[in-house]
């Protein structure tokens, strides 16, 4: 029997990895098409930290995630 924590914890889990997979993809394409159209790296650069702020928003979202079953853990 699974627990309502559970299936919310494991939402929560899946919503990162598909954040994470995005941002990778979104990466890939805007390197591509910054190549194709030939941006300057000034440009290419900006969109660079947005990614990196992203995944690490993604990693504040795992580590909370962690805490949270951590949290649970202790409960039980």
């Amino acid at each position: 029997m699974t627990r309502h924590g559970d299936t919310k914890q494991a939402k929560a889990g899946q919503r990162v990895a598909l954040l994470i997979a995005g941002i990778g993809v979104f990466w890939v394409l805007i390197n591509l098409i910054g190549t194709e159209y030939g941006w300057s790296n000034r440009t290419r650069a900006l969109f660079d930290l947005a990614v990196l702020a992203g995944f690490g928003f993604a990693l504040w979202q795992i580590f909370q995630l962690w805490r949270s079953r951590q949290n649970d853990k202790g409960e039980n």
